[in-house]
């Protein structure tokens, strides 16, 4: 696979909030040992659950799964009031593995709902952070993912209106669809700050960066994982060939022929071990790192598996 460069996408990999919630499971199996129980994937991504899983824990669709009194971990991606109450009935001993920045959508979306609004939740159908969030208040929060959804909606009062966005998609198109959203309801209101979280908002500009140079892109990440998904969209919209890999075992040859500039990138869960191997692989006789940004972030882990 020998080529002349690389370039390598920084930040990219483990973001703060997946690097938290990675780190709880383990704890809870050195702690209490297996099964542990995890209730979805602690992450969007097949290596890590593989990994977890051959450790000793347990990832179940839902709580009727987990046996009566054990503990179980909500992942990354968050639940909705009607899980944490079964689990409560249930005597579950729960460790909450929800992203800090999902927690906060949850909490816009309780206060908002709370002063009367209808609540227009951006995301993606079908994903977990978006169903955990939409079960804040079912009857009161609404989603949408197009614009065109947008022109479709119809709220109680157009003047009690707001937004929420799920924490990993494309800026440029939230943006566009927040527009749209403005423009039918000019008394919107939304977060005082971006749901869209700081990793993935930093992926995506670093990604922008390497593909204005590369005639190839490939980003590290499951086909189950948002934000790495639309790291493959964003370069695609530069103009420039892209794909999702899962692990080097997933480049085809055909897509490196003719290519003198491979930029590669990852999505915040994607372990970073899975770069070094591919970019090992591609064999590079340069590779040269385009940062545009610095994380420094870091999560409080819960109680239940601080170090005593």
């Amino acid at each position: 696979m020998a080529l002349p460069v690389v370039l390598l996408a920084s930040p990219r990999s483990f973001c703060a909030g997946v690097e938290r919630a990675i780190e709880i499971v383990e704890r809870l199996l050195a702690q209490r040992g297996g099964p542990i129980h995890v209730r979805k994937q602690i992450v969007h991504n097949t290596h890590v659950v593989a990994d977890l899983e051959e450790r000793g824990a347990v990832f179940v669709d839902e709580l009727d799964a987990v046996p009566d009194g054990a503990t179980v971990v909500f992942s990354a991606h968050g639940v909705s009031p009607a899980v944490r109450e079964e689990a409560a009935r249930r005597g579950l001993d729960v460790v909450d593995a929800t992203c800090p920045l999902v927690t906060k959508v949850h909490a816009e979306a309780r206060r908002f709902v709370a002063r009367g609004d209808t609540v227009v939740l951006v995301g993606h159908a079908g994903h977990e952070e978006v169903e955990g969030t939409l079960g804040e208040d079912p009857e009161r929060i609404v989603l949408v993912e197009s614009v065109a959804d947008v022109a479709a909606l119809e709220v109680p009062d157009p003047n009690r209106v707001s937004y929420l966005t799920q924490t990993t998609l494309a800026v440029d198109e939230t943006t566009e669809v927040v527009a749209a959203l403005r423009a039918r309801f000019p008394a919107l209101r939304g977060p005082g700050s971006d749901d869209i979280c700081y990793a993935t908002t930093n992926r995506q500009d670093a990604v922008r960066e390497i593909a204005g140079e590369a005639d190839l892109v490939l980003v590290v990440g499951s086909a189950n994982s948002s934000n790495s998904v639309r790291l493959v969209e964003l370069a695609r919209r530069q103009g420039v060939p892209a794909h999702l890999v899962d692990d080097v075992s997933d480049v085809r040859a055909e897509w490196l022929e003719g290519v003198r500039v491979v930029g590669v990138s990852a999505g915040a869960s994607a372990p970073p071990r899975l770069v070094d191997e591919l970019i090992e692989a591609l064999g590079a006789w340069d590779v040269q790192v385009r940062e545009t940004a610095r994380e420094t972030i870091t999560f409080t882990l819960p109680s239940a598996v601080r170090a005593r």
